[in-house]
């Protein structure tokens, strides 16, 4: 894994057996060729597809080779003319969606409660995404096509394998219910599913990581899976290396990226970056992205200590696009000049969130980040913190503040960890619901309770909302209220004229501020302040200066001095 480069490109392949004349007019040296003229250093080729169909000689499934393919070794040649030109090639195959098993094995597939297949994909029907259980006769079926890349291939020439489609799915399928009452799990209980869920994802990925490595085991070796999530983390020794997949033009957005390569960053492994050259997403054949939003997308990769991949789709007759290696090329060659500065450095962070992505499961609470988790990460950018992304097993003590958006569910045990940290000389900003009960030795407050108000406004102050004018600014979301124990109010808050509900309304919105009723917005207890609006999450949402300003303050108190200003 040493050898892990930084300019990758990967190359989809998803082929319908509807396409005729697979591969006609491809060249290893013309493909090999316009990569390293790309600056490119790394492809990942396809052994098989969502479609089930093989782009190699297989000798264990030779009935599985796609069957309109023109050269039955597309696969080897590609690695061939490639690793001749010292370019590296991880090897692809699909794992949780296959088209075919999805006609021709459907007792392999993913079950509901209610023994529907499970459908996991977003995508226009027809389509290849449902769920292929890992318990069902697939499992040796998966087995036995790994060796028979690794024996068709070579371990002596297999870089790496690329396993896509690996993430946790609750399953009710004869296989599951079965080996969760073997576990001693209940598989009517919705939580003992999604508990066996992670645990047949996690024996899973330690069973196919042994036999790479006992069969070839100078190849890299990664599951794809977009959730980085403590799930991953509890089986991060499976994997050698990470591929943060996030097309922020696709599905991801622009938000994705800077939170969980923070957040990845402490897995103990070498990131690359993945990103797409699509105008859109996956599959988004004959488009371009942007070359500024490509080169934005890269140079944030080499920001956050990680290496770039830039998605690609060849085209089922073999030929690579030249508009789309222009732009690649152009983008690398700025990348590999920049390589000496970044290789080996490591992001250092004054400030460290504690996301609520670790209180999340994917399969109860879906994918979506945290609108707190992105407030958050948007307001440190643009105040130029130096900060990163941790969960409560972290060490606390290795940063100055640390930041608790919004939802942190309260525990006694994560309470006084907090209070450990801030005798250790730590600063602590939490805001709404961020590890608090009703009443708050960390927080310096009492009797904390939903505020009757939908909206309501701080008010500017001597401390906090200095720079703003000196009235009242609204918050796009219910807080809570708190009395003060030992905090004393460093902002306070007021409340509408009326709250909008009945027959009781005031013009399109919410009422003005009436009489002034002053009330605690921030407390600060000696190294620690609390907020009592969710400010992230109304930042993500509607991104309002005041609250900026409002937690610039906030920080200027925890964090007087800055690694970077």
């Amino acid at each position: 894994m040493d050898n892990l480069n930084c300019r990758q490109v990967h190359l989809d392949f998803h082929t319908s057996q509807y396409i005729t004349e697979v591969g006609k007019e491809f060249d290893p040296e013309e493909f090999a060729d316009t990569l390293q003229k790309a600056h490119v250093n790394s492809v990942t080729c396809f052994a098989r597809c969502h479609h089930g169909w093989l782009y190699y000689p297989s000798r264990e499934n030779p009935e599985l080779v796609h069957p309109h393919l023109k050269r039955p070794g597309l696969l080897l040649e590609q690695i061939r003319a490639c690793r001749k030109r010292g370019i590296r090639v991880p090897v692809y195959t699909t794992v949780r969606w296959d088209e075919r098993i999805l006609r021709e094995k459907p007792e392999w597939l993913c079950r509901d409660a209610e023994g529907r297949p499970v459908n996991r994909g977003s995508m226009q029907e027809p389509h290849f995404c449902y769920d292929i259980c890992l318990n069902s006769g697939y499992r040796e079926f998966f087995k036995n096509h790994i060796m028979d890349i690794i024996d068709v291939a070579g371990s002596e020439n297999l870089d790496g394998l690329f396993m896509d489609i690996v993430m946790q799915t609750e399953c009710c399928c004869e296989s599951c219910r079965r080996l969760m009452k073997e576990e001693g799990l209940d598989p009517e209980a919705r939580e003992d599913r999604v508990y066996f869920a992670e645990l047949t994802l996690n024996r899973f990925r330690s069973e196919i990581s042994a036999l790479i490595r006992e069969h070839a085991p100078e190849a890299s070796v990664f599951y794809n899976d977009p959730g980085i999530d403590p799930v991953m983390k509890r089986s991060i020794d499976t994997y050698s290396h990470l591929e943060l997949e996030s097309l922020p033009s696709g599905d991801w957005g622009y938000d994705h990226f800077p939170a969980m390569a923070r957040y990845a960053s402490h897995f103990g492994k070498k990131m690359i970056g993945m990103t797409g050259k699509f105008h859109t997403a996956w599959g988004d054949f004959h488009s371009l992205k942007n070359k500024e939003a490509l080169e934005y997308e890269c140079f944030q990769m080499l920001a956050m200590g990680a290496g770039c991949s830039v998605g690609d789709q060849l085209h089922p007759w073999g030929r690579l696009s030249d508009a789309t290696y222009r732009l690649i090329g152009e983008v690398y060659e700025s990348v590999e000049a920049k390589e000496p500065f970044c290789t080996g450095a490591v992001m250092e962070a004054e400030v460290a969130v504690l996301t609520p992505h670790e209180y999340l499961n994917p399969i109860l609470d879906g994918r979506e980040l945290p609108k707190s988790l992105i407030g958050a990460v948007h307001m440190l950018q643009e105040l130029s913190y130096q900060f990163t992304v941790i969960d409560s097993d972290d060490c606390f003590e290795l940063y100055k503040v640390l930041i608790l958006p919004d939802e942190i569910p309260y525990s006694g045990e994560l309470e006084q960890k907090l209070k450990d940290y801030v005798e250790a000389g730590g600063a602590v900003f939490g805001s709404y619901h961020a590890c608090i009960h009703k009443k708050s030795s960390l927080y310096g407050v009492q009797n904390v309770r939903e505020s009757g108000y939908s909206r309501e406004f701080v008010l500017p102050g001597p401390v906090i909302g200095k720079d703003l004018p000196g009235e009242p600014f609204v918050m796009y979301g219910r807080g809570t209220d708190a009395d003060l124990s030992d905090g004393e109010a460093i902002m306070q808050k007021a409340q509408p004229w009326f709250e909008r509900e009945g027959k009781k309304f005031c013009s399109h919105l919410h009422a003005p501020v009436g009489e002034i009723r002053e009330s605690a917005e921030m407390v600060q207890k000696g190294s620690v302040i609390y907020c009592v609006h969710p400010i992230f999450s109304i930042y993500r949402e509607n991104a309002p200066r005041w609250c900026r300003e409002m937690f610039k303050d906030a920080m200027k108190i925890l964090c007087p001095s800055r690694l970077v200003s």
